[in-house]
């Protein structure tokens, strides 16, 4: 959906990030060459770094991929799963900044996309290891957000509640999930407003209503003046 709505909304070429390139064929028979696949697995950083040379016209950088283990801290898992998803969810992110930064700047800055989740902000005891990873990555992204800010670069943190995808499915979270869409045009629409957070359903946007305070107090503010 984020492939779509960034070519509805006037993108004149999308690189579809996928872990095989086959599975973009459907994007590529529908909208042709305004859709280039290019292979990103975030468990494999040369495939990273092989998509940054290859999409060196890029504007807007949107780090979408992410695993869940269903795992507590109890659980005999609970260090396993949470250095896969960690691996992926946190250090995914840092590499995909650190390989695309400077095409960014060098493309007048654009814009870099983290996709995190509401349990970057609230844990829940079954996803507590996901939760974890999310947290790590939403701090990571703060950072991002001042550094590639004096690039030129904006950033946006995206704060999806239960979505309808493969991954809610597998949390059996499907009956309460939302449309993939309203994250897709939520985004573009942040985008253009010059956002910093993004709660885009029903359940982030309870979740913003408590914490918009603290963000722009906090989160959004420099602590360091005076």
């Amino acid at each position: 959906m984020i492939v779509e709505s960034f070519i509805n909304h006037g993108a004149a070429k999308v690189y579809a990030a996928v872990r095989t390139l086959d599975s973009a064929s459907p994007l590529v028979q529908k909208y042709g060459d305004t859709v280039a696949p290019i292979q990103i697995d975030l468990g494999e950083p040369k495939t990273i770094a092989a998509a940054a040379e290859t999409a060196k016209d890029v504007q807007v950088v949107v780090n979408n991929a992410g695993v869940l283990r269903i795992s507590t801290p109890l659980a005999a898992d609970a260090i396993e799963s949470l250095e896969y998803e960690m691996k992926i969810n946190c250090f995914g992110l840092i590499r995909m900044a650190q390989a695309f930064a400077h095409a960014l700047k060098r493309n007048g800055g654009g814009a870099f996309v983290q996709l995190n989740s509401i349990v970057s902000m609230k844990c829940f005891s079954n996803f507590a290891t996901y939760s974890a990873s999310k947290a790590a990555a939403y701090s990571i992204t703060q950072a991002l957000r001042e550094l590639l800010g004096q690039q030129g670069t904006a950033v946006l943190s995206v704060y999806p509640g239960p979505i309808g995808t493969d991954m809610s499915d597998a949390a059996g979270l499907s009956e309460i999930a939302e449309p993939p869409s309203i994250v897709s045009e939520g985004i573009v629409a942040a985008l253009k407003a010059g956002d910093f957070h993004l709660f885009p359903d029903s359940m982030a946007q309870n979740i913003w209503s408590a914490y918009q305070s603290f963000s722009e107090n906090i989160v959004e503010a420099d602590l360091m003046e005076g």
